[in-house]
């Protein structure tokens, strides 16, 4: 288990040996990981680190301006970078997975290499984590922020990456999270995948489709606060079900509701969520997104099944 005070020491004092005089970005989503590491960056170079917040269109409602208001607030510079189009545009027509996640992955690191050069910068961070880096070397999935170590060179992109919390799982971050006195809503908030929405859109990702899935989510978000678990998320899945609406038949989506209980990501199991909380759910999300005919829960464990969908 990693020692919060004495890892921070020794990432400020590596992260200003590898710097020197230059100057960094980093990649800020708001979630645990890159909030840790915008602090460590911010804590060891100072305004020598501009913290760019892509606004892929993938994000869960509100998010950009909570996210870039909150590190402002510490002294950040933060910039919002408007991407929405790019990210739509790269996904357009792919259905599979993997292709997907690699779309993002590509338009990801073409948007921040543009950042990168446009502030004159030496070094793009990230908040990889050793959970990103062991899924994908086995092939389980794509993570978007994998590059070197899959024969990637970050040069492709015109970036040289440093990743001050690679070695570090889940539940050690969010210790050094706390260590840093970041906010219970950073150190604690729930994963959220690096692309985003897209990973929880089966099928082709549209504008339209994302907005389900977001609506979708908040409701689910909202209403699991006080169930104990690692994640909780809603999936919009390709397939399409009968319902009945009004008196007329209505050929519908299908949300999918998940939770799971783990501790680093690499295993999980369903959470046992009481059936008055489930059925409040399916009954918002019925209600509140018309183009939901069916909501389901569900049940399988990591593995065999992944925490996501895709």
């Amino acid at each position: 288990m990693v020692e919060p005070r004495k890892f921070i020491e020794q990432q400020i004092k590596s992260i200003k040996e590898t710097i020197g005089d230059g100057k960094a970005v980093i990649a800020l989503s708001g979630g645990v990981d890159s909030s840790v590491c915008a602090v460590l960056m911010h804590r060891a170079i100072g305004d020598k680190l501009t913290a760019a917040f892509i606004d892929d269109g993938l994000m869960r409602a509100g998010e950009p301006a909570q996210v870039t208001s909150l590190f402002r607030k510490r002294g950040i510079n933060v910039r919002l970078v408007e991407a929405q189009g790019e990210f739509f545009s790269a996904m357009k027509g792919l259905t599979d997975p993997e292709e997907k996640r690699k779309a993002f992955r590509n338009t990801f690191y073409s948007v921040l290499g543009r950042v990168v050069k446009e502030e004159n910068a030496n070094w793009m961070v990230q908040g990889t984590i050793a959970a990103d880096i062991i899924e994908t070397k086995g092939g389980v999935k794509t993570q978007h922020n994998i590059l070197e170590q899959i024969g990637i060179d970050p040069q492709t992109y015109g970036l040289r990456i440093l990743e001050p919390v690679k070695e570090l799982y889940k539940h050690e971050v969010r210790a050094v999270a706390r260590a840093l006195k970041l906010p219970a809503s950073v150190s604690e908030r729930k994963p959220f995948p690096g692309p985003g929405l897209s990973v929880r859109v089966q099928g082709e990702v549209t504008p339209e489709r994302v907005e389900i899935v977001r609506r979708a989510t908040k409701i689910v978000e909202d209403g699991m606060k006080n169930v104990k678990s690692f994640q909780n998320l809603a999936i919009l899945l390709s397939d399409k079900a009968t319902g009945v609406k009004d008196g007329k038949r209505l050929f519908g989506n299908i949300i999918v509701i998940r939770s799971v209980m783990s501790k680093d990501a690499m295993t999980a199991r369903a959470t046992n969520v009481p059936w008055n909380t489930l059925k409040k759910l399916e009954s918002m999300i019925l209600k509140e997104i018309p183009e939901v005919t069916h909501v389901v829960y569900s049940l399988t464990d990591k593995p065999p099944a992944t925490i996501e969908f895709q």
